[in-house]
């Protein structure tokens, strides 16, 4: 596989001339590069108005390699061959090189270039490229691949520290200002001469001069650098660099495809990245540049695909395209100007922007525990609220960039807290649960690396259910980044301090801080929409493929047939009883019930769009015989919502069944009451209607958290209290 460098533009505060005089002082050997051992200058040419100068070196490098390598190779040097073209006329140098030893098993090509700045012609850029193709190497192909980068990636971070380092030499010697090459000026032209041949840059593979045997090999020397000179030239750099880019930032992010990286923005806008990081960066960006149509995305965001997947930069390039189009398709770049927010969200979604942590990272706080997940799907379903978690996303972008200004250094993700106080097993609702898993995988695909710290404060005793079903399908990286503090742990040494001042911790928190998050509370069900409402907004619900809809009548109940095959496995249940009362139960029977009878609603003269009515349960089988009940019957209220879960005990068949409720005669007398006269002149009050949801969970699926599940208590009338005015008792199935 052939191995690609590109450097980003690399800039020197000083005139074009007086970097080439610097640049010749590493020839023929440079002290400060212990591998670039010699150089011997093989051919010469100069044009005859002395302004264009040619010059073909041989170099040599010692290699760091490991000693039973060099035998077997048979070498003790390698040695390239390196073309540096000086144009003084033009103010550029081109160093092209390739190495000469093993040319037949490991191709090696460098080009770098030397040129004036175009918005400042008293500064130099430096910018690079190179390739490294291993063919073949006694079956070292990959050690000699791996040797070979990290020799490249050490010797090119030093490159622009050797030539300030020279700078400063010339600079001690009183020489500041080196005169431009002009036609008519002859003193002009012998003093661009002694400028002709800048040798290939030894900060690279390609640099190493020309090694004969008998010369020693210096010694590494640091490079002293003042430390004040340092400091003050890395200010000038970052105010430079500032007025050089600061309004022009926007335009370098646009993706022209004449715009280059320059080292100092990289460093202030991206963050400290080694050599090869950087090559990666500016490469994909070129990529998108040539062949991507449309609005190629910010540095920023470019870096954290790369980062996502090790700077590999096949993978990146595919996730990041594929980010690209559902971006694109989804008008994802407009959300935050098109997107409104429901009224809905603002009073019941428990989160929002809260100051920033002791890192300069925007900080989201998210009260889960007071959050009523299923109230909110069912209010808004999924698709709002997945758009208002990517308006999130979209804003803490934002703020990051904002940040960056503001703090002068890069911030690039935010953080988040997450208090869990409250949360109970009415979190655990089966489809609020699959949402939450959409959710994340949409934000894991297309916002990678925008997470620098998830604290998750008082986490209860259900939290390992939850988390156990959450966390496989979050990114291994991303689990790292997560602190988990159970009670008030949070308070102590290695909490919260450690992590946000003391003066911005909410409120709610022990802290002094107003924090404006709202506390949340129940969705009132008056703002529940049906699946039908939903469906005429041609609103794509999560409900519309996991939810089922069944009419029950007297005497012909609905019922539903799961067969268990692992003892210890979890079922688990959703339901609204949209119309009339019901009566819920749940049976186990060893044998399969015969095939399923649908009711004919025609026989009750009553019509049901959308529902059907099953029943498993023969008239002639005998309760405690050929079926037993494992449950306590439920007696569910028109507008009631049910969630729960029962853990299987024994394999065979598990009937959940939802039967019409007879309301009973007045006590007080056996005639029947006036609202059970009028109520059986109505023939709809014949009819009950449910709106249901069951999965089944294998018990490995909750391997180390079936205590938890067990310890939260929940039968369908504990979860149902939560939520309704029922206050039934059911007992799990042991």
């Amino acid at each position: 596989m052939v191995q690609k460098y590109q450097s980003p533009v690399r800039v020197y505060k000083y005139p074009f001339e007086l970097v080439m005089a610097a640049y010749e002082r590493r020839f023929p050997t440079c002290h400060l590069i212990p591998m670039f051992v010699a150089s011997d200058v093989v051919d010469e040419e100069t044009s005859e108005d002395g302004s264009t100068n040619r010059v073909e070196r041989r170099c040599a490098l010692d290699v760091d390699a490991p000693r039973l390598l060099k035998r077997i190779a048979g070498v003790d040097y390698v040695y390239f061959i390196q073309n540096n073209t000086l144009n003084r006329k033009e103010r550029t140098l081109h160093i092209e090189s390739h190495n000469e030893t093993f040319s037949n098993r490991v191709i090696i090509h460098e080009i770098c270039c030397y040129s004036v700045h175009p918005e400042n012609e008293d500064w130099t850029c430096f910018e690079q490229t190179a390739s490294l193709d291993i063919k073949s190497f006694f079956g070292f192909e990959s050690t000699v691949e791996k040797i070979a980068m990290k020799q490249y990636a050490s010797s090119i971070k030093k490159g622009k520290e050797i030539i300030e380092f020279y700078l400063k030499e010339l600079e001690d010697e009183g020489i500041t200002h080196v005169p431009r090459w002009t036609p008519s000026s002859s003193s002009s032209s012998s003093s661009s001469s002694s400028l002709s041949l800048p040798p290939p840059r030894p900060t690279s593979l390609s640099d190493s001069p020309p090694v004969l045997p008998k010369l020693t090999v210096t010694p590494a020397v640091s490079i002293p650098l003042p430390a004040d000179a340092n400091d003050s030239d890395s200010q000038d750099a970052k105010q430079d660099s500032s007025a050089l880019q600061g309004d022009n930032v926007s335009e370098i992010l646009a993706g022209t495809p004449d715009d280059k990286l320059d080292a100092d923005y990289i460093k202030r806008y991206l963050g400290d990245l080694t050599p090869l990081q950087e090559s990666c960066l500016i490469r994909l960006r070129k990529w998108l540049q040539e062949t991507h149509k449309g609005k190629i995305p910010k540095d920023e965001h470019i870096l954290r695909f790369l980062r996502a997947r090790d700077f590999n930069m096949d993978k990146a390039r595919e996730i990041l395209c594929q980010s690209l189009t559902w971006r694109k398709q989804h008008q994802v770049d407009y959300l935050l100007e098109t997107w409104s927010s429901p009224q809905v969200l603002q009073d019941y979604y428990t989160g929002g922007w809260h100051h920033h942590d002791r890192d300069g990272r925007p900080l989201y706080i998210l009260r889960l525990g007071q959050m009523d997940t299923k109230g909110l799907v069912r209010a808004l379903g999924e698709e709002s609220l997945l758009r208002h978690v990517l308006s999130i996303n979209e804003e803490g972008l934002r703020r990051c960039e904002e940040n960056t200004k503001v703090f002068g250094r890069p911030i690039s993700c935010w953080t988040c807290l997450v208090d869990l106080e409250g949360l109970n097993m009415r979190h655990l609702w089966r489809p609020g649960v699959k949402a939450l898993l959409r959710i994340i995988e949409v934000v894991e695909a297309n916002y990678p690396e925008t997470l620098g710290r998830l604290l998750i404060l008082r986490a209860p005793r259900v939290f390992p259910v939850l988390w156990t079903l959450v966390s496989p399908f979050i990114d291994e990286n991303t689990r790292k980044k997560f602190l988990i503090y159970a009670g008030n742990d949070y308070q102590g040494p290695g909490g919260l301090v450690d992590y946000i001042d003391k003066e911005i911790i909410p409120d709610f928190l022990g802290g002094e801080c107003m924090c404006e998050v709202p506390e949340g509370g129940l969705v009132p069900k008056s703002m529940y929409r049906t699946a039908e409402e939903l469906e005429n907004e041609d609103v794509r619900l999560w409900t519309e493929t996991i939810y089922q809809s069944a009419s029950i009548f007297k005497g012909a109940p609905h019922e539903l047939l799961i067969e268990i095959i692992d003892a210890s496995s979890v079922i688990t249940w959703d339901f609204d009883v949209c119309k009339g009362d019901v009566v819920f139960n749940i049976y186990h029977s060893k044998r399969a019930p015969q095939q399923p009878r649908k009711d004919p609603l025609g026989a009750h003269g009553i019509t049901s769009p959308g529902g059907n009515n099953v029943q498993l349960i023969d008239k002639s089988w005998t309760l405690g015989q050929d079926y037993s009940m494992v449950e306590s019957p439920l007696t569910c209220k028109e507008g009631e919502s049910v969630q729960g879960s029962h853990i299987t005990r024994w394999p065979g068949f598990y009937i959940l069944q939802w039967k019409f409720h007879n309301m009973p005669a007045c006590s007080a007398t056996n005639l029947p009451r006036m609202d059970d006269v009028l109520a059986t002149l109505q023939v709809s009050s014949h009819k009950c209607k449910v709106m249901y949801y069951t999965e089944v969970l294998g018990s490995e699926d909750f391997r180390g958290s079936m205590t938890s599940l067990e310890s939260s208590h929940s039968g369908f009338s504990q979860l149902s209290a939560a939520t309704t005015s029922s206050q039934s008792s059911s007992m799990i199935s042991r």
